[in-house]
């Protein structure tokens, strides 16, 4: 009875479609607008999904930098950058108790690839916060420890 009436039918399919436009809409207009990074500035790194569970590897990224965290069985934390850096600072331990860092060591002459070797394997509940230095600026982040696989 309700889909006789050609208003209702033409209702029920244009409403959808300018719900999906006004949602474009508003993101173009009221969205936040991607930007060059300043120079001498810092900036701060997301922690992707992967880090959340036992994937192996923990991503931090902000637009187009990106860092990758891997642990391996040696105990060697490992940074991956997809740009050169100047230096790492790092910091291992629980949130609550203050954990001085610690300066990575770069591994080959790219400057993308770095490494720590840890005392022990971090707990579930520690976390993993650095700083990555680059020519002109800085950007630091906070990781769970969970990506790591525990044998």
């Amino acid at each position: 009875m309700i889909f006789t009436n050609k208003h209702v039918v033409i209702a029920m399919i244009v409403a959808p479609i300018l719900a999906i436009l006004a949602w474009f809409a508003v993101g173009q207009i009221a969205g936040e607008k991607p930007s060059l990074a300043i120079q001498g500035k810092a900036y701060p790194l997301v922690e992707k999904s992967n880090c959340r569970y036992v994937s192996g590897l923990c991503e931090l990224e902000n637009e187009e930098f990106k860092l990758v965290l891997e642990l391996d069985e040696d105990l060697n934390l490992s940074v991956r950058s997809a740009h050169a850096l100047t230096g790492i600072m790092i910091a291992v331990g629980n949130p609550e108790q203050r954990v001085d860092p610690v300066a990575m060591t770069v591994v080959d002459n790219s400057a993308q690839h770095w490494r720590l070797r840890l005392a022990a394997v971090p707990g579930l509940g520690d976390r993993i916060r650095l700083v990555a230095a680059t020519q002109t600026n800085s950007y630091f982040g906070d990781a769970a420890s969970t990506f790591i696989k525990r044998l």
